[in-house]
């Protein structure tokens, strides 16, 4: 594919959505030279999967891609053994081999639904780092003990007393030496990712090779609207939930992050975003008009129209007109108590999480609209339930 090099595209992918480039006049100026960049983001397979706030920098590499530069993936199946400390207020649990390849068995089916998977350079970080002692030592050469205690996180860490690991450490080195591996010319990350892709920086100039420049990307709140998405936290949305659930779940992300989702998760116009930020400050314009915009547009591209139709039609049935939906999630188990049927679907995490929503009145009998306040139910065959705000299930 030719590298586009139209000054107006280019100038798109550099400033929405950006947080900082650093090298940003070198960056413009290969952009525009018509060579191929090569364009890195890494995801240490730490959890089974992919979220809205992957999608960001997942969306920006896929604009690169469109440009006509080479998509690089990593998957930090090394890496994810220690833990990016990032942000982290303690260590992380070191998971097994066979956890990280659990949780990885989806990525690329799931990063498909942004990247062209067919042009997308895709490399494990084992293949470098896996078993290779040498080069981790080498390696820990390239960067030092004050530089990594410099960062904020550890400096917390150490005032609050919590432990760090020599792992922990060396872990922008060995995130770094994925650029070295892949002679990466842009690295893209969040934020809360600076640090590491300057260690990346620096750990390229360490071999002699050309250092890459750095694009970093808002951080995405989750439906929170407080912490950084995150499936640990439980405020995210995965790229393959289900369409209703993927529509409910947007619809519960607070007003003030509408905007900056549109900005990140979809493919709306910036002029667009803007015309629908301008009305949000007006007092007479509903925010939940904006938010179901939203929440079509974001179902649409990891699902379909025709998806993003039926689940905004549901939303509207179920949650506005207060019907009960005619798509409902069927267990079978008569006989068996609805907290086991509901943690066995995996539609609840943990029984303490069902005790906790008969505590809230979460719990519904839609049978005859009453609050179920036993946490032993055993429910019958045809009975139905509404759990929490948007899980309603039947029993066959």
């Amino acid at each position: 594919m030719k590298v586009i090099t139209d000054e107006k595209r280019i100038d798109e992918v550099l400033n929405v959505g950006v947080e900082e480039i650093i090298e940003k006049d070198h960056l413009l100026k290969a952009l525009k030279s018509g060579k191929q960049l090569r364009i890195k983001f890494g995801i240490d397979p730490t959890m089974p999967d992919l979220h809205l706030g992957h999608s960001v920098p997942l969306r920006k590499l896929r604009q690169f891609q469109d440009l006509g530069h080479k998509a690089i993936l990593i998957i930090g199946d090394s890496t994810a053994t220690i833990g990016d400390p990032s942000g982290r207020s303690e260590t992380r649990k070191i998971l097994s081999s066979v956890e990280i390849k659990k949780n990885m068995k989806n990525y690329l089916k799931q990063a498909e639904k942004i990247l062209d998977m067919k042009k997308t350079e895709v490399h494990y970080n084992s293949e470098w780092l896996g078993n290779n002692m040498m080069t981790i030592l080498e390696l820990s050469k390239a960067g030092t003990i004050q530089q990594v205690l410099h960062r904020s996180d550890f400096k917390k860490r150490i005032d609050d007393n919590q432990d760090i690991t020599i792992l922990e450490m060396l872990y922008p080195l060995l995130q770094g030496y994925d650029s070295v591996a892949i002679k990466a010319d842009l690295e893209l990350g969040g934020t809360d990712q600076k640090f590491n892709l300057l260690m990346g920086r620096r750990v390229q100039r360490y071999y002699k090779i050309s250092e890459q420049d750095i694009l970093t990307l808002p951080i995405l709140e989750g439906v929170d609207g407080v912490k950084k998405m995150s499936k640990s936290l439980g405020n995210y949305i995965a790229l393959d939930e289900k369409p209703i659930e993927m529509f409910g779940k947007i619809m519960s992300v607070p007003d003030i992050l509408i905007t900056k989702y549109m900005k990140l998760c979809t493919g709306l116009l910036l002029a667009e975003i803007n015309e629908i930020e301008d009305s949000l400050k007006n007092k007479s314009f509903n925010p939940k008009n904006a938010k179901m915009r939203l929440a079509y547009e974001i179902v649409k591209i990891y699902h379909n129209i025709n998806k993003a139709k039926k689940a905004e039609e549901n939303f509207i049935n179920t949650f506005q007109k207060r019907e009960i939906p005619e798509e409902m999630i069927e267990l079978a188990g008569e006989g068996e108590m609805l907290m086991d049927l509901l943690v066995k679907a995996k539609i609840l995490s943990s029984k303490g999480d069902f005790r906790r929503l008969i505590e809230e009145g979460a719990v519904t009998d839609l049978n005859n609209d009453k609050k179920i306040k036993d946490v032993n139910i055993i429910p019958s065959s045809g009975m139905k339930f509404k759990i929490g705000k948007r899980k309603f299930i039947k029993i066959k």
